[in-house]
């Protein structure tokens, strides 16, 4: 009886470092992808924001004096950096949603014996 108990003990103890590896993999795999899409999401803000400074002021004032008035040249311009901004929101989204969670530690958790998960009625 005392070598039952020390098996199931240790394959217990097996069973819950496996799971707390597998959950470590995962996190640090669901945070990398959310940061690669927290970081584009950044990294469209930091770009939109330089560009319309810098050489959206050059194109409206080219694109006023030569071709159609300032006024319409603002509207192209601000429609030109609305379709890069939508482009870049679209990509940042799709890496986000690509982050999973845990999904192969909810699929082992579950797989875990009855007799081992605790009781939710109170003692």
């Amino acid at each position: 009886m005392g070598n039952l108990v020390k098996d199931v003990a240790s394959d217990l103890s097996t069973l819950v470092r496996q799971e707390l590896e597998l959950a470590k993999a995962e996190a640090r795999e669901t945070a990398t992808r959310a940061g690669k899409g927290a970081g584009m999401y950044g990294g469209a803000g930091i770009a939109g924001h330089f560009v319309l400074l810098f050489l959206s002021l050059a194109l409206w004032w080219a694109l006023g004096y030569y071709l159609v008035g300032l006024g319409w040249s603002a509207v192209i311009v601000a429609v030109l950096w609305g379709i890069v901004a939508a482009i870049l929101a679209v990509r940042a989204k799709k890496e986000l949603q690509a982050a999973k969670g845990l999904p192969r530690t909810a699929e082992t958790v579950k797989k875990i014996p009855e007799s081992l998960k605790p009781s939710e009625e109170p003692r």
